[in-house]
């Protein structure tokens, strides 16, 4: 897939966004030490060169002169996810923002970008939201603020808030599952994701792919 590039002028400095990118040119980059959400910056460094080289792998970055300072990535639900059984998800593994380059747009463009990949449109691409991982303290919103300024952000690239009885999203209120449906998703992968999502209820959905 062709790397896409779009610059803009922030009040920080100009923001490069870019991807899907390759583990060879983020080898090139150095990366924020405030990129430790999920994990140290070092080890996050180190997953994003690991998801560029699996199967149906993105990272898209952001990044100011030659340090990133954001990113979003798109792989394969774990092998452990009742989302692993469907072969037309893809999810969005995560999405962080260095907290020194927030309120500069950086998150909405890092999706317009990636979500104007035409190959997504052949994707259900879901988004799996714990609360655990948000950083409130920096954002000074409640769990449920937080939530909703989420949810907000997904939106504007097509993804909505979508029910389901998993029990990692059922663990927490404010945990959410949000999904996208791209143009090219036939009807009946639609439906099987719609039964998927209330496995519980209805029964193991794997029989139906």
């Amino acid at each position: 897939m062709p790397k896409k590039t779009f610059s803009y002028n922030s009040p920080k400095g100009t923001i490069h966004i870019e991807g899907p990118v390759s583990d060879v040119y983020l080898e090139s980059l150095t990366m924020s030490d405030k990129l430790n959400n999920f994990r140290p910056c070092a080890k996050q460094y180190e997953a994003l060169k690991d998801i560029t080289n699996m199967p149906q792998g993105m990272i898209y970055i952001a990044r100011h002169e030659k340090e990133i300072i954001g990113y979003v990535t798109f792989h394969y639900p774990d092998e452990y996810s009742r989302w692993i059984k469907h072969p037309r998800v893809l999810e969005m593994g995560g999405i962080e923002i260095s907290s020194g380059w927030r309120r500069c747009g950086v998150a909405k463009n890092l999706l317009a970008t990636a979500f104007s990949n035409p190959h997504l449109e052949n994707f259900i691409v879901i988004t799996q939201e714990f609360c655990w991982h948000w950083d409130l303290k920096n954002s000074g919103l409640d769990i449920f603020g937080y939530q909703k300024m989420l949810s907000g952000v997904f939106a504007t690239v097509g993804m909505k808030v979508v029910g389901t009885d998993d029990p990692e999203i059922c663990e927490h209120p404010a945990n959410v599952l949000m999904a996208r449906f791209g143009a090219n998703v036939s009807k009946q992968d639609l439906m099987a994701f719609e039964d998927m999502r209330y496995m519980r209820r209805y029964g193991n959905a794997v029989n139906m792919l």
